[in-house]
């Protein structure tokens, strides 16, 4: 078989590993440094790549940014007793907003990538291969010695909705403005980022930055209300902000007691920077804003069996529609109610029987009304 000219041999070799260095190329290849760079530039010019992270056009990834980690679920038996012990059972599955979210866009067929942090211990390993099963790529994440990964540990009544939650994010902070400079070819090709406030507070102000410089859209997730501090105050750039009812109320300063209130406080975020927010409701649905005001949309009827990952599954169905190109905010609210209802009605974080083409002729029967 004749081998193949040394461009072509280079470009399977990005296809292998879009993050590869212009110096290993060389290596490889037997080439200098400076031939590997022409033949680049050729193939940038050719379309066949794209700038410097050398991203295929067809291949442009959703890039997640924030937590991964381990979740322990303990469920009561009995109606929860406060100050005594309880009888409980217990599972694990991985867990972490921003790893919630990669899982439920790669199961719905989107490109996927994830920059998270993880301890080089058992749990870290794990939570990375079960991401890579799911077709996640984890090649930006980092790998930390001498620490143990996440945990999130969640406590729900017999009836599933959660009582308590405790959460062992510390090794995030290690995802900072430097680290994430190392990964700024990865960050630039993606196709659009979404970053959970499990993130330090200058990261996200990095990633706002970087948003307004290589106009990747950016949507962020709020996890706490006690994180909405990691929220700067200037929001340009910001494509989408996600929260719930509490987190809009810290966010803005007081207490939200009515729809118009909401309203309000949407529109006053909009004027801090971010051009959309969606503000989820639990089962009263949520709001969103749009070009013709504030809309409220009714959540569909489900029967409980563990809440937990249901807001994850909204915004990855709100980021899925934006990845598709649509431009229709109301719709996108209508799949990620879709999702988080079936992710509800299902044991598991993640709906393990989710798959591309889930989205096919949904969302169009839920009721929408716009704000008076």
């Amino acid at each position: 078989m004749t081998e193949l000219p040394k461009k072509e041999q280079l470009y399977e070799l990005i296809r292998a590993n879009p993050f590869i260095s212009q110096q290993d190329l060389a290596t490889q290849l037997g080439l200098s440094r400076s031939a590997v760079a022409n033949y680049i530039a050729t193939l940038v010019r050719e379309r066949r790549i794209l700038g410097r992270a050398y991203v295929l056009p067809d291949q442009r990834p959703i890039l997640c940014i924030g937590a991964s980690n381990l979740d322990r679920k303990l469920r009561t038996a009995a109606k929860l007793v406060l100050g005594t012990s309880n009888p409980a059972t217990q599972d694990e599955s991985f867990g972490g907003v921003a790893r919630n979210i990669a899982e439920n866009l790669a199961r719905l067929g989107a490109p996927t990538a994830l920059i998270t942090a993880v301890g080089n211990d058992a749990s870290g390993r794990a939570l990375l291969a079960h991401a890579e099963d799911a077709g996640i790529d984890t090649r930006g994440a980092l790998r930390l010695d001498g620490v143990s990964s996440g945990t999130y540990t969640a406590v729900l009544d017999r009836d599933g909705e959660m009582v308590v939650a405790l959460a062992d994010m510390a090794l995030n902070d290690k995802l900072s403005p430097a680290f994430l400079a190392t990964r700024q070819q990865q960050r630039a090709s993606a196709a659009l980022v979404v970053a959970d406030l499990n993130l330090p507070r200058d990261t996200i102000s990095t990633l706002l930055d970087d948003a307004v410089r290589d106009g990747v859209p950016l949507v962020l997730v709020a996890v706490s209300e006690p994180k909405m501090v990691r929220l700067p105050h200037n929001l340009l750039g910001l494509r989408l902000l996600i929260v719930n009812e509490g987190e809009l109320a810290v966010r803005v300063g007081r207490s939200l007691e009515s729809d118009a209130a909401i309203g309000a406080a949407c529109a006053e975020v909009q004027r801090q920077g971010v051009q959309d927010v969606i503000v989820t409701r639990g089962a009263r649905g949520v709001m969103y804003t749009s070009p013709a005001g504030v809309m409220r949309l009714d959540a569909p009827a489900v029967d409980v069996v563990d809440v937990t990952g249901a807001g994850d599954a909204f915004a990855a169905a709100v980021c899925w529609s934006l990845h598709s190109g649509e431009a229709d905010l109301g719709l996108a609210c209508r799949r990620g109610l879709q999702l988080s209802a079936m992710t509800i009605e299902c044991e598991q974080t993640v709906c393990p029987t989710l798959e591309p083409g889930h989205f096919d002729g949904l969302g169009t029967k839920l009721t929408e009304s716009v704000l008076d």
